[in-house]
């Protein structure tokens, strides 16, 4: 099956970054992407800017933590709090919120249980969330290429925020200028799914993640060959369709924030991870599953207002003025 057939009628466009990172066509990329955003609120990225060989050491570094015992990753333990989002959360830890709107937070969707765990970590710097490790000599250079792989995709996502500002109209760096705070406002997520009855899965017993659409800036995401990752139709509620893994890309997605900012001309898709179309075992199991993404935050006590150029007498601002802060804050309390 070809790369066209894979994806369908997804709508989500696959974009070599190469041409805007060499400045050789850096207009043509962004409009790209933007136009991606505009219709289906997800992208893939090719030629990115980050290494396979990272990539692959991130991947090792993942199933290597998750492979410990449960004792040996409750060493490393996420606090009870939803506002801390740092550690290790085993199964059913966390919940996946997902509001009725945009705009509430106080009467969330009820949800499938999620059958997952994953360890959260940022910047060593971070005040409000300091980094949580596993103890000294308990799995020597886990906490170096996680930093490092963090380190990489700050850079990244600045580099397609440069391209989403040019693609809107702005300039180059308008974007990236709310986002100079990496302490706080980013975060990298290793997620683990362990293997389930494909069975369950179909009954909507449990879920690996139920669906709901990412609360920030943009999210970075690598996935596994195993996929199950899809993303709600916009032009058909409750129709989701497969974003099939392909070799090497980033998967790069609009959050809740980003769409507000944007005055809903960037779309924040509905998205879950399901059963992969045709990996179930002979003894009706689903393979595990490894996905990493990097969330880009906006500088948390910063107040923006909708951007210009997305709104005019036509077309009136939907959004009163907030902080990233005050708007993430509603949204994680509401997680745990």
């Amino acid at each position: 099956m070809g790369l066209e057939d894979a994806l369908g009628d997804s709508g989500v466009a696959v974009v070599d970054f190469a041409a805007f990172l060499d400045g050789s066509n850096k207009q043509g990329v962004a409009e790209e992407i933007i136009s991606s955003f505009k219709g289906a609120g997800f992208v893939y990225l090719l030629n990115h800017g980050i290494p396979a060989e990272r990539i692959a050491e991130i991947f090792a570094a993942s199933k290597e933590f998750f492979g410990q015992l449960m004792d040996v990753k409750e060493l490393a333990r996420h606090p009870p709090s939803g506002m801390e989002h740092r550690g290790y959360s085993s199964p059913g830890r966390e919940k996946v919120i997902q509001p009725n709107s945009m705009g509430d937070v106080e009467t969330p969707r009820p949800v499938v249980p999620d059958f997952r765990e994953h360890f959260e970590c940022g910047s060593e710097e971070g005040r409000i969330c300091p980094n949580i490790w596993l103890p000294d000599g308990v799995l020597p250079g886990f906490k170096e290429t996680c930093l490092d792989y963090f380190w990489l995709c700050y850079g990244v996502q600045l580099n397609i925020l440069r391209a989403l500002a040019i693609g809107m109209g702005l300039e180059e760096d308008f974007l990236v200028r709310y986002h100079s705070v990496p302490d706080e406002g980013n975060q990298l997520r290793l997620l683990y799914y362990p293997s389930v009855p494909a069975e369950a899965l179909r009954n909507e017993t449990v879920e690996r993640i139920s669906a709901h659409s990412d609360y920030a800036s943009i999210t970075l995401l690598l996935q596994d060959e195993i996929g199950g990752l899809e993303i709600e139709d916009p032009h058909v509620p409750g129709l989701f369709r497969p974003i099939p893994p392909i070799p090497g890309a980033l998967i790069v997605n609009a959050g809740d924030f980003m769409m507000r900012w944007s005055n809903d001309t960037i779309r924040s898709t509905i998205h879950r991870v399901c059963a992969p179309p045709v990996l179930e075992t002979s003894d009706g199991m689903l393979p595990e599953r490894y996905s990493i993404p990097f969330v880009s935050r906006n500088d948390p006590d910063v107040v923006v207002d909708c951007i210009p150029g997305t709104w005019d007498a036509q077309r009136p601002k939907k959004y009163e003025p907030i902080s990233a802060g005050e708007y993430v804050r509603k949204r994680q309390a509401a997680a745990y």
